[in-house]
């Protein structure tokens, strides 16, 4: 199996690590990953300034690009010509639940795969920054997992408008409740701007709230996360896939009608 991997922690990142020695066990994998950490930088593409690509082990490369570039440059440059049977964004440090996933540069290497008609996944684990360093053991458990889903072959099942969003609690496998097939949930933060003074007594401002929990929605990858289970989400490429049409055609006719 030819595997593109990327991430969005950057290349050497331990999760990232973690799973290319684990898939290079029985399968053939190139990574291609952003030089430095592209947390939460969403779905970018560098399209005002030249990416640069370096070699730093056998293929494996460095791109100083976002990860959709990352995953672009994997697919229709390092990997021209043979193309990938699956792409693996992850193992990310940390989750992309609910309503993350449109912040996650980890699911924008697999979303960018997945417009390219190849079967895309991304993999996080739960682990807390707050904890003094990565546990290896427990990026083990996401990485045994994401092989055993390749070797089974359900990334196949994905159609040409799927990826795959799985989400891996931050433990061993001993300690795993199983795992749940889920929809996206919906997370809570505090929407507080931060506002600091540099030296010169000038103001520079801080952006990101405090998470404070989540819906308790049932069948959700926040609430399986919680009860220790593997959350696994199969996702809509635009993950805006709308089943209502019909009756918004009626809503918007009715309100717009000098425009219809």
């Amino acid at each position: 199996m030819r595997i593109l991997l990327s991430n969005d922690d950057g290349v050497h990142a331990p999760g990232l690590q973690c799973l290319l020695k684990t898939l290079r066990t029985w399968a053939d994998v190139t990574v291609v990953a952003p030089s430095s950490e592209r947390s939460t930088t969403g779905h970018t593409l560098s399209l005002d300034h030249p990416l640069r690509l370096e070699e730093i082990g056998p293929q494996v490369y460095g791109c100083d690009g976002f990860p959709a570039d990352c995953a672009l440059m994997g697919i229709a440059h390092v990997m021209k010509g043979l193309k990938p049977d699956v792409v693996v964004s992850g193992i990310n440090r940390g989750a992309n639940l609910g309503q993350d996933i449109y912040y996650s540069g980890t699911v924008a290497a697999a979303r960018e795969a997945c417009f390219r008609g190849i079967p895309s996944l991304a993999i996080s684990s739960t682990m807390d920054f707050q904890v003094e360093g990565p546990r290896e053991q427990h990026f083990q458990t996401a990485a045994d997992f994401l092989s055993d889903v390749l070797k089974s072959g359900l990334h196949q099942e994905l159609s040409t408008s799927e990826l795959l969003n799985i989400n891996v609690p931050d433990c061993t496998r001993e300690e795993l409740k199983g795992l749940a097939v889920t929809k996206t949930g919906f997370r809570y933060y505090s929407e507080e701007i931060s506002e600091r003074h540099d030296f010169k007594n000038r103001k520079y401002y801080w952006v990101g709230g405090v998470y404070s929990g989540f819906e308790r929605t049932e069948g959700s990858d926040c609430l399986a996360i919680d009860r220790n289970q593997i959350s696994l989400t199969p996702l809509n490429y635009l993950q805006m896939k709308t089943d209502n049409v019909d009756t918004w055609k009626d809503l918007v006719l009715s309100k717009l009608k000098d425009w219809s």
